[in-house]
């Protein structure tokens, strides 16, 4: 023993665990996985219309790497600071560079095209990386802080 003074007290932050769900799907899980995603986004801060959309354009995600990436997938969510991310991964033959440019909105009247140009629309960032190895979608919400409403006579 000597007589050295004691260590400082450390003060200890605890770490937000970040990521939420990572878990590989096929058709049977997608309703179960879509009510996960709707529940941890909620539990993230996201609520309202802002919640349906992102719940909205993971469905969308999800249901595309069923129908055209080689019947399953793998999905990730996650939260960083001020945004909620959602990776879906699939092992189909990817999808064509001009397929990813058209950002135009599909036909009325087209029964399918619909599920990348949502989850665009829906979402505040989108990125695609596609190959004949698979195709990976990311796409981000930002996560809006409540301000507290202002009293009458504050200003």
């Amino acid at each position: 023993m000597t007589n050295a003074e004691p260590p400082a007290p450390r003060t200890v932050v605890p770490i937000e665990p970040s990521l939420l769900i990572a878990e590989a799907f096929d058709q049977a899980q997608v309703t179960e996985l879509r009510h996960s995603v709707t529940s941890r986004a909620r539990a993230a801060g996201l609520s309202g219309q802002r919640l349906d959309d992102f719940v909205l354009a993971v469905n969308e995600l999800i249901t595309n790497a069923v129908r055209h990436g080689g019947g399953r997938g793998w999905l990730r969510l996650w939260r960083q600071p001020g945004k909620l991310v959602c990776e879906v991964a699939d092992h189909g033959r990817g999808i064509s560079a001009q397929r990813l440019s058209d950002r135009n909105r599909p036909a009325a009247d087209t029964a399918g095209g619909w599920g990348l140009w949502l989850a665009r629309e829906l979402s505040d960032t989108m990125a695609v990386d596609s190959s004949d190895a698979g195709t990976t979608v990311r796409i981000t919400a930002a996560l809006i802080s409540r301000q507290p409403a202002a009293r009458p006579g504050d200003g």
